[in-house]
């Protein structure tokens, strides 16, 4: 490297559904925009699930509760592998909150590595009291009319509660 040239920037990628963002994800992209100089929040179109929120709804929560923070929310389609690629990462964030995700996600990572070996996955577990939170359960409190409001933001706990009926 020259004297002049600029070191290159550690960008790093943290996909995933989003559906709906909760406190957990937001605990690993406070503490993953610390490690990188950019963190992109990927969030999958998902054309394989049935997903509460729009991408348009999911991508808007996103950028609302991560609002101040250095993170771009872009969605994506396809092999996270190629996304990274298109955006010149050179990592992957995952949060694991278990040894079931831990089991999962190592698997991916392995297959990440043959299909893009440049780029590396990073874990980061969410804050202990955060590691029970998951999506799905939180759709599902939700839904039948339980209190998320200690499980995701204030504007994603409004968006979840359910509408009333128009007459």
């Amino acid at each position: 490297m020259s004297a002049t040239a600029a070191p290159a920037r550690r960008i790093a990628v943290y996909s995933g559904t989003f559906d709906p963002l909760t406190l957990g994800h937001e605990d690993v992209v406070r503490r993953a925009a610390g490690l990188f100089d950019e963190l992109i929040l990927a969030v999958a179109i998902a054309h394989h699930k049935k997903t509460r929120f729009s991408l348009q709804d999911r991508m808007a929560m996103a950028a609302e509760v991560l609002d101040g923070l250095p993170v771009r929310v872009l969605p994506f389609d396809g092999l996270i592998m190629d996304f990274c690629r298109q955006q010149g990462a050179c990592a992957v964030v995952r949060g694991i909150r278990n040894l079931t995700d831990f089991d999962y996600e190592a698997q991916m990572a392995a297959m990440n590595r043959k299909l893009q070996p440049s780029v590396e996955t990073v874990f980061l577990l969410p804050q202990a009291e955060l590691q029970c939170i998951s999506s799905t359960l939180v759709r599902e409190i939700a839904t039948l009319g339980g209190d998320v409001s200690e499980m995701v933001s204030p504007g994603v706990a409004a968006r979840l509660k359910p509408q009333p009926l128009q007459a």
